[in-house]
């Protein structure tokens, strides 16, 4: 039996995939949508979830904190969490001493890929926690991912997610500035993109971002622009709190700000239709 607690577009994702490869999912969600997506995907309720080892996939710190105990409360003794969650790593470090004291290892093991990766099991995973337990959780993880990287003790996944996503947030205005410039110089990205990808100035906002989500205007890769300042921010205080100078991250990071979000849902809109505008002007 495997949990997964949050049933959104990653969770949701994560625990459809573990139930299509014939594996017996528990799962619950606050909102009775992605409940009901995650039981059409074979996906039985429970709340909390009561298995050995459980999966989170919950947008913020908070919504870790007001879940930890309930959850703790059903586990057995000698469970596993796997937090993809992105968090804090004090706050990962916190959560872990909590669930040590019930008896419950606790990995933060936050994700890369999106949910198309979850789907398909592509995702890259970087884990922080003991090593004994990731051992434990790693043939679950093993299908949802197609890399697992163990970054060091507890807090360390946040770590290199937060790392990871600072670079993302910044790659993006700095290409979307980039191809702007050329455009106006009569070089439009069409033109531009077959060039930079062969080079050595390519990146994954090159490279996958404009060609999956921002040529056709889709914009959604699954990846909220409230997530991405979401993560940037916590990148930030991070950065803060070890005393890293962050001038050109931090140059991307008021852009991510600054940039115009009239409603929720233009808020929740993939951060790739923000590229795009940069991009374009």
């Amino acid at each position: 039996m495997i949990g997964v607690l949050g049933l959104g577009r990653m969770g949701g994702a994560m625990a459809a995939r573990l139930a299509g490869l014939g594996e017996a999912v528990q799962g619950w969600d606050a909102d009775p949508a992605c409940r009901a997506r995650a039981e059409a995907a074979g996906v039985r309720l429970a709340e909390p979830p009561a298995a050995p080892l459980v999966l989170l996939s919950l947008p913020q710190e908070a919504a870790v904190a007001a879940v930890l105990p309930g959850l703790l409360a059903a586990m057995p003794k000698g469970g596993v969490i796997a937090d993809t969650s992105t968090l804090a790593p004090e706050a990962a470090r916190r959560f872990a001493a909590e669930a040590g004291r019930a008896g419950v290892a606790y990995l933060d093991a936050p994700v890369s890929g999106g949910p198309a990766g979850a789907a398909a099991g592509t995702m890259a995973i970087m884990v922080g926690g003991e090593a004994e337990a990731l051992a434990r959780a790693r043939p679950v993880l093993e299908r949802l991912a197609a890399r697992i990287v163990h970054v060091g003790g507890p807090g360390a996944g946040q770590v290199a997610k937060l790392a990871n996503n600072l670079l993302v947030a910044t790659h993006l205005m700095a290409a979307a500035e980039a191809l702007r410039m050329a455009d106006a110089a009569g070089v439009p990205p069409a033109a531009l993109l077959p060039v930079i990808n062969a080079a050595s100035g390519r990146s994954a906002a090159t490279e996958v971002n404009w060609p999956r989500w921002i040529e056709g205007g889709a914009f959604d890769s699954g990846f909220a622009a409230g997530l991405m300042r979401k993560d940037v921010r916590l990148a930030l205080g991070l950065a803060e709190s070890v005393g890293a100078p962050l001038a050109v991250c931090a140059a991307a990071a008021r852009l991510w700000e600054e940039a115009p979000v009239p409603d929720e849902a233009e808020f929740n809109r993939a951060p790739h239709a923000l590229f795009a505008e940069r991009a374009h002007g």
